[in-house]
């Protein structure tokens, strides 16, 4: 049987429907799914995605079949129409878009009014008795065609239309006449001919098959890559095209076009949220050229531009009416596009609209609410990736704010950075550790790279629906839009606010998303909460997952926030880190510079008392909850001195010649730090180290015992073990003073001894190494390095092009590496399991707050995953849709 590589849909028949979106796009089977369902939609047909797939393949020609069968299609089309394709007298126009089976809003390329050359545009003219609209509708084609076809730059075509505005003296594209738009339509073809060298096709079967090509390639274009990075989404899938026959919202005052939500994308409110603009084509209300009106009634209208429901009331009814009808039939919130000709109201889009994490989780909690859902589909429907948004601080709201302009709040959140006008240099910028702001006239899909650098975006046009709004949305990034109070100045750089404050490039600014409020400096902020919708969402999250979460802490602030987010307990705290303090690093430095067990003791007695009150805070703040702690791991030289001045002072406190801790410094310098004389390594040349931590860990837990009445067990955690033998003298070495800490105290404590599994040679004897630890912990940072050979601290000079050409699908450091650090996991685990059956497992590396990598170490067996304190939400998601995946 002949593969089909096209789908019809129109007259309320389809040949495909919602599921067969990976086969259709997202688009394609929506248009299916809405024309079968009885929603007014514009006959067309679909070229699969198999197509795209086979057309990069195939060197990028098509299949053979495929001509015949887009005639076949195309005549259908015409017959439901009444109009032919190319007919002088009697045209049929198309539209050819791009549909990917995830949603990729303005990243590939859109071609309308398809069919026109300067024969079918009297027939346009014939058939709709308004030669202004058929010539406006000439030139966009022309324009679209030009950019997206042919690869000219669109401002050559774009000057020309400005400069037809100044000549005639107006501001807006619907001042000119058609007279204007028809000299305007033959200024651009010749334009065209003199930058290509080429004239513009007139056959409208050659422009057509120029548009599918150039929505197939659209799939390469460095957007679209790039949008495919940010969001996961394989190269391998390919786009859907779709080719429609047009309507048309810019025939005349009872026309129109727009964009809608069934739900509010930036709060989740459950009220029907959208622009239009009257007697205009689609891409005018995403492009921020025209201020577009709002679909219906707000509540303070506040000389607001009439809505929808007033200047079309009927239409507006009608689209009310689908609106219902598309979201008790998808049970999800909607993004859909529509266009009204000439009071007739058609549909052109349906999707699942991309939202805000807020927005995200108050829509699937209130659906459960309603009865359109579960509570585990509202688990599923908050992707943990769109936690991150809420994880972190909003402003204070008592700080003091000099507000300088107000536009639309078009994606929550709240950030302060430098300010920048172009993507470019967004990001470098970012590159070099600087936090910006991208200030835009507007954004168009080229911009992406730099919205991604950027902490938040600030544009002076465009709408709630424009293209800035809804990439910083699916992005998570603060977005204030439309902000008519500024006017940018690219030229200058800067821009100039209310009451003719000027900003310059470089200085900093705050943006609210949730107010639409620009703000001069920075402002501080506050700590998020864990309440209302998102509380509730949390907890059916914790009903599903079945791995545990616990946090990286080092402080007892650390441990509070990671309980504040449902952190199950403690699963790295990085004693080190504690050994910085400027109170205590004297006394380490001395430990590290004595040349004699007894000079090392001395010091160590300073440090004690001090790590002792570290692990008591914590030990406190996670009252009743796990503590795992990590005995010291990094090599001796990150804590010495490097200036001159601090050697001197050392010297004098130590009573030992400058020259001589020079010469110690010097010695204890490694080349290859992170494969040197660090964690257990340590432990054993110099046991008297862990010693000292090993007594203030089980001190602090029995003095807590002891007076305050804790249960705790504490988990000591010994790093780097390549050989059984090294945990077997540690052990000893442990072991021997928890019990006499705990028989000086006269307390019942139980402890664990356990290992940090981080070197490819622990995994491999993970079996022996199992015989004498009671825990694993997988490092998956060190054992990343040492499974690839790759230092972290080095590797980013190059592991951007790596992934950049495919060579590594994700940075191994981001998301764990599954095909070859994971390998070695599940074999620890099933060795690990096969000597000491109930072993504890868990992961402390920074994959444990990566939602894949999580839903991996579910799929491994592990027993918990820890991370980041702001991170733990995330990884209690991710956890929860492992537990209910397929």
């Amino acid at each position: 049987m002949t593969q089909k590589y096209v789908y019809f849909f129109g007259n309320g028949q389809a040949e495909g429907r919602a599921e067969m979106k990976n086969l259709l796009g997202g688009k394609g089977a929506n248009l299916a799914e809405m024309t079968s369902i009885g929603l007014p939609v514009p006959p067309g047909f679909t070229i699969t995605t198999e197509v795209c797939t086979e057309f990069y393949k195939n060197n990028q020609v098509y299949p053979e079949s495929l001509t015949a069968t887009v005639a076949e299609n195309l005549k259908r089309v015409e017959a439901l129409m009444g109009r032919k394709f190319g007919d002088p007298k009697n045209p049929l126009l198309v539209s050819v878009r791009s549909g990917a089976r995830a949603s990729m809003p303005g990243m590939m390329d859109t071609i309308l009014n398809l069919g026109l050359n300067d024969t079918t545009v009297q027939g346009i003219i014939a058939q709709s008795g308004d030669e202004r609209f058929a010539y406006d509708a000439y030139r966009r084609f022309v324009q679209m065609y030009s950019d997206v076809v042919m690869g000219m730059e669109k401002d050559i075509l774009e000057h020309l239309l400005e400069q037809k505005k100044e000549q005639r003296g107006v501001h807006q594209d619907t001042e000119l006449t058609a007279a204007d738009w028809r000299e305007l339509v033959g200024a651009f073809k010749l334009k065209i001919r003199e930058e290509l060298g080429k004239e513009f096709p007139e056959d409208p079967h050659e422009q057509l098959w120029g548009a599918i090509g150039a929505v197939f390639g659209s799939w390469m274009n460095p957007r679209a890559i790039t949008y495919r990075k940010l969001n996961s989404i394989p190269a391998e899938w390919g786009t859907a095209v779709n080719v429609q026959s047009m309507v048309f919202g810019n025939m005349g005052d009872d026309c129109a076009t727009g964009v809608a939500f069934t739900r509010d994308p930036s709060t989740g409110e459950n009220y029907f949220f959208g622009e239009f603009l009257v007697n205009a084509q689609g891409e005018d209300v995403v492009a921020g050229i025209r201020t577009p009106q709002p679909i219906n009634r707000v509540k303070d209208k506040d000389g607001k531009l009439p809505s929808m429901e007033e200047v079309l009331p009927e239409c507006y009814r009608q689209l009310a009416d689908i609106r219902n009808i598309l979201e008790k039939h998808y049970k999800d919130m909607q993004d859909i596009e529509f266009t009204i000709e000439k009071g007739k109201l058609f549909m052109l889009q349906t999707r699942n609209g991309k939202r805000t994490a807020p927005a995200a989780i108050k829509i699937a909690v209130d659906m459960v609410k309603e009865g359109l859902i579960d509570e585990k589909e509202a688990v599923l429907r908050v992707q943990p990736s769109q936690l991150d948004q809420l994880l972190h601080p909003s402003l204070d709201p008592a700080a003091a704010k000099q507000i300088i302009a107000k536009g639309l709040p078009a994606s929550p959140g709240a950030v302060s950075g430098q300010v920048v006008f172009s993507a470019d240099e967004a990001e470098a910028e970012a590159k070099v550790g600087k936090k910006v702001i991208l200030v835009r006239i507007e954004t168009s899909p080229e911009d992406i790279h730099g919205m991604h650098a950027a902490q938040g975006i600030l544009t002076a046009r465009g709408g709630m629906t424009s293209h800035a709004a809804v990439v910083a949305r699916g992005m998570g990034k603060c977005c204030v839009a439309g902000c008519g109070d500024i006017k940018v100045d690219y030229a200058g750089e800067t821009f100039t606010a209310r009451g003719g404050v000027v900003v310059k490039k470089g200085d900093t600014i705050t943006l609210d998303g949730s107010c639409g409020d620009v703000m001069l400096g920075a402002v501080p902020t506050v700590a998020p909460a864990m309440t209302g919708d998102f509380a509730q969402l949390m907890t059916w999250v914790d009903t599903y997952r079945k791995l545990r979460v616990r946090a990286n802490a080092d402080t007892p602030h650390d441990a509070k926030v990671a309980r504040q987010f449902g952190a199950a307990g403690i699963g790295l705290c990085r004693t080190e880190h504690m050994f910085f303090d400027a109170e205590r690093i004297a006394a380490v430095r001395e430990m590290i510079l004595s040349e004699e067990v007894e000079g090392r003791e001395r010091a160590l007695a300073k440090i004690l008392p001090m790590q002792k009150g570290d692990f008591i805070g914590l030990f406190r703040e996670m009252k009743g909850l796990p503590v795992t702690i990590r005995l010291l791991d990094p090599p001796l030289h990150e804590f010495l001195p490097q200036e001159e001045k601090d050697l001197e002072e050392l010297s004098k406190t130590m009573k030992v010649p400058v020259g001589a801790l020079r010469h110690k410094v010097e010695f204890l310098h490694e080349f290859n730090p992170m494969l040197g004389h660090r964690g257990c390594r340590l432990g054993i040349t110099f046991p008297e180290i862990y010693d000292m931590q090993v007594r203030a860990i089980m001190e602090a837990a029995c003095e807590l015992v002891k007076n305050e009445g804790f249960t705790i067990v504490p988990e000591i955690m010994i790093p780097l073990i390549a050989t059984v033998k090294e945990l077997q003298v540690l052990k000893q070495n442990a072991v021997a003073i928890c019990d006499e800490v705990v028989a000086r105290y006269g307390v019942t404590l139980e402890y664990l001894i356990g290992t940090m599994i981080e070197l490819p040679r622990a995994a491999l004897t993970a079996d022996e190494i199992a015989g004498e630890a009671e825990f694993f912990s997988f490092g998956t940072n060190d054992l990343t390095q040492t499974t690839f050979g790759l230092s972290r601290d080095d590797a980013g000079k190059f592991l951007p092009f790596y992934v950049d050409h495919g060579i590594l699908a994700e940075d191994p450091f981001v998301s764990l590496d599954q095909n070859g650090v994971g390998q070695l996991v599940k074999m620890a685990v099933e060795k690990g399991r096969a000597t000491r059956p109930k072993i504890k497992l868990g992961i402390c590396g920074e994959h444990g707050g990566d939602p894949s990598s999580v839903i991996f170490c579910h799929k491994a067996g592990l027993d918990y995953v820890s991370c980041s304190p702001f991170r733990v939400p995330i990884a209690r998601l991710a956890a929860a849709h492992a537990a209910l995946a397929p």
